[in-house]
């Protein structure tokens, strides 16, 4: 089992960032004297290790408070183990409030992604202009369409600590899924970034990879992207296929190459995509999609079947 990631010596000894690979979101843990609390819990087949490492982490303590940013599957899929385990106090976007209550997965982007996640309840909501206290510190949430429309970031002023979610990598952000839908996301994820660029933010704890300094460069490369995704929106279909195809590796590993269309052909968005802006049949789509992952090293093909590589 991989141990916690120790804090950066800038983060205040309240708080612990578990960074977790790219199928599973960071989990970031507060203890103090205020209650215990973890943002985010990672995917579904995950959920074990996610438990086991928040175990360790908290030393005997309870886990009181469980936050999601946003309810993508990788950011909430450990949600129910630990409800399970601790009793802990569920909070969400309150946007989403409804469809976890009747459960509805085509809604919640879980049938429509191809991913996984356990049923879960909730306790309460949040919303931006909400205040927290986390760690011993107060924490301001902030609204960060784009990626998702309900997503959520946390910003502690007094420490300069910005939780971002996937409004902001070191080297970019999410996929845009509203635009695959005909929604607006674009110029959801500009104004994010322009809101983030007027916070007095020194270190970042994105929802995957490493906590960093250097939040100017972050975004420059964040607006460069958006602009580049922006000037031909197929770009962005053509990624987010990628991505798709890249976590379904990321979650099985090992797939029988005849077994991918099929796969993707489950997988809704993807589907929706490939129609207003592609428009490939599925299997040439497939076959591309698996070149581009073999391309930049990030799968291998094996005989007759896809390998994840990282």
């Amino acid at each position: 089992m991989t141990q916690p990631t120790n804090p950066p010596a800038h983060l205040p000894a309240t708080m612990q960032v578990l960074e977790r690979g790219w199928l599973s979101s960071n989990n970031i843990l507060f203890g103090g004297r205020s209650q215990t609390a973890l943002i985010d819990s990672g995917y579904h087949t995950h959920a074990a290790q996610t438990l086991a490492l928040v175990q360790y982490a908290l030393q005997g303590r309870p886990l009181e408070r469980l936050i999601n940013t946003h309810l993508h599957s990788d950011h909430c899929g450990g949600n129910a183990v630990l409800q399970q385990a601790y009793d802990c106090r569920t909070t969400i976007p309150a946007s989403e409030a409804q469809k976890v209550s009747v459960w509805d997965e085509d809604a919640l982007s879980f049938s429509a992604t191809g991913q996984q996640c356990a049923r879960f309840s909730f306790d309460d909501t949040i919303e931006a202009g909400a205040t927290l206290t986390l760690g011993d510190m107060e924490w301001q949430v902030l609204g960060a369409p784009g990626h998702d429309p309900h997503s959520l970031i946390l910003f502690c002023p007094e420490e300069r600590i910005l939780i971002s979610a996937d409004a902001l990598w070191q080297n970019g952000f999410g996929v845009v899924f509203p635009e695959l839908v005909g929604e607006s996301g674009f110029a959801e994820v500009r104004a994010t970034l322009e809101l983030i660029a007027t916070l007095d933010v020194h270190v970042v704890i994105p929802g995957h990879g490493a906590p960093f300094n250097g939040v100017q460069q972050a975004l420059d490369v964040a607006f460069s992207r958006i602009d580049y995704l922006s000037a031909d929106p197929v770009r962005n279909a053509q990624n987010a296929v990628k991505v798709l195809l890249k976590f379904l590796l990321l979650d099985r590993q090992r797939i029988a190459l005849a077994e991918l269309p099929q796969l993707l052909s489950q997988m809704h968005i993807l589907l929706e995509a490939n129609r207003r802006f592609l428009q490939q049949p599925l299997p040439v789509l497939t076959q591309w999609a698996i070149a581009q992952l073999v391309k930049v090293g990030a799968a291998v093909i094996e005989g007759d079947l896809l390998v994840n590589r990282v």
